[in-house]
């Protein structure tokens, strides 16, 4: 073995990489850190053999001796760190499990702090998405302490890079199943891994998990969470490579700051639950009878239609669909007269709008109008409701698309709707990110100065907030000419609105100067150029005078009868001979004057001069053209050719600015296109103006239909309440016709029974002498008070009086047994209960003298027919004071006689 040893360092490097072992292994690897960090550049040969076979590392960082094992980590993070981007991708997908596997729950310190130091540095040269995805299966693996390190790893991963960097969704998955999971330090880890959640997140991570812990669970992640709430907002403590790069190119650190600190305030308001959630289908959850409940007569179904439509609906994402529907009935419950109807439809539109952002914006023009035609509710819990729809209505869409409808319910006639639509517009305002154009500045400070002017103090007071809101979002030297005309009272309710107002756009007018910056240089070159108009062919010609000096006269020749448009860009760009005229620059520069290397410049940067001169002199050029040349073309005459050129260029020089590097034809086009842009403009004021026109037809035409709905309603209600009169009285007609029936009845009852009296009576008389006439009682009903047997007579007739009545359906009514029977007082043994046969039974009659004596009997006789005539005198005035009670009583219930 001692033998053995000197050849193992002569081996190479890939065999001893893989050899039996363990010590030649790890001096392979330490050796392979060595040459690493020697290296130069990502493409030394070093790294060449890690690169075309990269299954290597998979052995190194999993070796079965730990020793060795620490060695071959050490070396592969030396290889990322020093060997680039393309050994990371290569090597990824090789080393990541088994380092979480083993490298991870290594005892030994160093092996687990390199393991992870590898995870990070294979996120810091690309991306963190495929080493996350690598690590995730390790949460269901069967030991518990690979989970706990995954997790641990996981950690101080997203510790390092933030929730920007690496994507916090896949995790926030997986999180619950680590939270049931039966090992305790499981569970810590993941507790741990959910705080660190919490710092970059916040409360928007709570929809992903929150659901599935326990509720022990929720209390003490609550009391961590607690703990942290007070810390400033993180920052990521490790850059990308790609970060790195971009940071060293920032030319100035003031800019950078700004960038940075714009970072910063932006990194807390991009994480959103809406950026962390999965689309959910919700279309396919809505009841398939919410239409019909919406359409019911009963508030109570709308508005369970509506609870349940919400439940469905108030998810952190929404997968985008067709709601076209679900959008109409909700705008139609907006005109609900039950308040709660509206509070609900309200919150499922604001639900709907939250979930798919700005997918929502298609459907704004189907639910914004009828929402802010709403906003005449006093009750504050409906306008809320409504506002928190209209806002979230908003951040789907733009100030422009939504400033149409919210300037015209500003001239609302109803002050709540006015209020409302005024408040809607500064939280829009404050909201935007994207400030207003200039025309919609415009029209907003219109409309706003027309609140100032109003009756109500909250309307005045909101006007002053919309112009304090438009003057932080475009400046106050923007917003002064604005204010022209406005007393100093206003203004200082302006400026102190200004003053407090929270904005998050901002008017930053940055792309002017660089236009400015440009222009100073392109126009003396263009001056000059057309000051020496000569210089350009004699330029043209010095530059092929190298070569042949015939042929740039017979290239410059044709150009100048041609457009000056179409010339210059072949003659001079399309050309190759400007490119030794370039070349010539430099030595002309050091042997002539000044004067002579300005024209030469101006032909090179103004093209446009020297067309325009040929264009307007046709004739004159070409023969100065050649003795330009003459002059130029020797170096002995370049002195006497100098001042020739300049006497010439001196009265030339005024005609190309007033042409400004224009053609007649190029200026007549501008006029042209000057006009058609007037045209244009006075054709868009005059649509606008139409169009504002259209609308206030259109609100009048909406205000008259709600006049004609309410006075349509109102007579439908007064149709509905003379229904219900008419019913009443039909009712009460109805009980008069039947207690009319009664008493009818009655009288013909009491009728037939008189006439029965008196046929009994007339009988009576007529047969037995001895019989006495009847005598009426209280109620008008005739007894016979004859003190003999003969009276059963009488007795019988009343019975089936009764009895008739009973056949007939008459109850007969409950008189006295007093006033029905006859005289009962006179027997000594009746007790008042008897018939009327006992009672005549019972009256003292002597029966031994009242047949032998004719006196008493003729002295009962004249009796009788004595008190016979007053009876029935006085039986007629019972029956017509009857009739007249009979009559009254029909008067009284208002109906006439049958």
């Amino acid at each position: 073995m001692a033998d053995g040893e000197p050849d193992y360092s002569s081996l190479p490097l890939s065999e001893r990489w893989v050899h039996k072992v363990w010590k030649v292994r790890k001096e392979a690897y330490e050796d392979a850190a060595k040459q690493f960090e020697l290296t130069p550049d990502e493409y030394d040969p070093a790294f060449r053999p890690f690169n075309q076979d990269p299954s290597l590392w998979k052995g190194a960082v999993a070796d079965s001796n730990v020793a060795a094992q620490s060695e071959g980590i050490a070396a592969f993070c030396a290889f990322l760190k020093f060997g680039g981007k393309e050994g990371c991708v290569r090597s990824r997908g090789q080393v990541i499990t088994p380092i979480v596997e083993k490298g991870l729950v290594s005892t030994r310190p160093a092996t687990k702090a390199s393991s992870i130091e590898a995870l990070l540095l294979l996120i810091e040269l690309d991306v963190a998405g495929p080493v996350i995805e690598d690590i995730l299966p390790a949460i269901s693996a069967k030991q518990p302490k690979v989970i706990a390190a995954a997790l641990a790893a996981l950690t101080t991963i997203f510790h390092n890079y933030g929730c920007k960097v690496a994507d916090p969704k896949p995790v926030l998955k997986i999180l619950p199943k680590a939270f049931g999971h039966a090992d305790k330090n499981v569970r810590a880890e993941a507790t741990n891994l959910a705080v660190e959640f919490y710092r970059w997140l916040r409360d928007a991570m709570k929809p992903m998990f929150w659901g599935d812990l326990k509720p022990t669970q929720q209390s003490d992640l609550e009391a961590q969470f607690e703990k942290i709430k007070a810390e400033p907002p993180p920052k990521q403590e490790r850059l990308l490579r790609s970060q790195q790069a971009a940071k060293a190119r920032a030319p100035v650190p003031g800019a950078e700051e700004e960038m940075g600190d714009e970072d910063d305030a932006d990194e807390p308001a991009e994480v959103d639950a809406f950026d962390l959630a999965e689309p959910q289908n919700v279309l396919s959850k809505v009841p398939a009878d919410f239409h019909d409940n919406l359409a019911s007569s009963k508030w109570k179904d709308r508005k369970e239609a509506l609870e349940a439509l919400h439940a469905v609906l108030n998810v952190p994402r929404i997968k985008d669909g067709d709601f076209n529907e679900i959008n109409r009935g909700l705008a139609k419950c907006m005109k609900d007269a039950n308040i709660a109807v509206v509070t609900q439809a309200a919150q499922c539109i604001e639900v709907l709008a939250k979930g798919l952002r700005k997918s929502y914006g298609k459907y704004r023009s189907i639910v914004m109008q009828p929402i802010m035609e709403r906003l005449k509710e006093k009750k504050q819990t409906v306008a809320d409701a409504l506002g928190a729809a209209l806002d979230q209505v908003f951040l789907a869409t733009s100030v422009s698309e939504c400033l149409e409808d919210i300037l015209s319910y500003l001239g609302h006639k109803n002050p709540q709707v006015k209020e409302g639509t005024m408040k809607f517009l500064v939280r829009c305002l404050k909201t935007t990110r994207e400030p207003p154009s200039k025309q919609e500045v415009a029209s907003i400070v219109e409309a706003a100065k027309k609140l100032l002017s109003e009756s109500s103090e909250g309307l005045r007071s909101g006007g002053a907030e919309v112009l304090g809101t438009i003057m932080k979002i475009i400046g106050e030297r923007a917003m002064n000419p604005h204010l022209e005309g406005l007393d100093e009272i206003r203004k200082t309710k302006i400026k102190e609105y200004f003053e407090k107002a929270e904005v998050k756009a901002k008017d930053k007018p940055k792309p002017p100067p660089a236009p400015a910056a440009r222009g100073p240089p392109g126009g003396p070159k263009k001056i000059v150029g057309g000051g020496a108009k000569k210089a350009p062919g004699a330029s043209k010609k010095a530059a092929p005078a190298t070569t042949a000096p015939p042929q740039p006269a017979t290239d410059f020749t044709p150009p100048t009868p041609q457009p000056a448009s179409r010339t210059a860009p072949g003659s001079k760009l399309g050309m190759p001979k400007p490119s030794g005229l370039s070349g010539l620059k430099a030595p002309q520069r050091r042997i002539g004057a000044p004067g002579v290397a300005s024209p030469r410049r101006a032909p090179a940067a103004a093209a446009p001069p020297p067309p325009i001169e040929d264009e307007e002199p046709p004739a004159s050029p070409p023969p100065p053209k050649p003795r330009i040349g003459l002059g130029r073309g020797g170096l002995a005459a370049r002195s006497l050719a100098k001042p020739a050129s300049t006497p010439t260029a001196a009265p030339l020089a005024p005609s190309p600015p007033p042409s400004s590097g224009l053609t007649a034809m190029e200026r007549a086009e501008l006029e042209e296109l000057r006009a058609a842009n007037e045209r244009l403009t006075k054709q868009a004021d005059e649509m606008r103006h139409e169009r504002s026109k259209l609308m206030s037809e259109i609100q009048e035409l909406k205000n008259q239909n709600a006049g004609l709905i309410e006075d349509h309603t109102r007579d439908v209600l007064s149709i509905k309440a003379k229904e219900t009169q008419l019913v009443r009285a039909r009712s009460d007609a109805e009980a008069a016709e039947q207690v009319n029936e009664r008493l009818r009845r009655e009288l013909e009852r009491l009728k037939r029974a008189l006439s029965r009296a008196e046929g009994l009576g007339v009988s009576g008389g007529m047969g037995s002498p001895g019989m006495t006439s009847p005598t009426p009682d209280d109620m008008g009903i005739y007894r016979d008070g004859a003190n003999y047997p003969g009276v059963r007579t009488n007795r019988m007739s009343f019975t089936s009086t009764l009895s008739e009545e009973k056949e007939n359906g008459d109850v007969p009514h409950n008189y006295p047994r007093s006033k029905l029977s006859p005289e009962l007082r006179y027997g000594s043994g009746s007790s008042g209960r008897g018939s009327p046969a006992r009672g005549f039974r019972s009256a003292p009659i002597d029966e031994g003298s009242g047949h032998g004596t004719g006196s008493g009997t003729s002295s009962v006789a004249g009796g009788t027919v004595g008190n016979g005539a007053e009876s029935w005198k006085r039986a007629a005035e019972v029956t017509s004071q009857l009739k007249a009670r009979i009559e009254q009583m029909k008067a009284k219930q208002g109906f006439s006689r049958p």
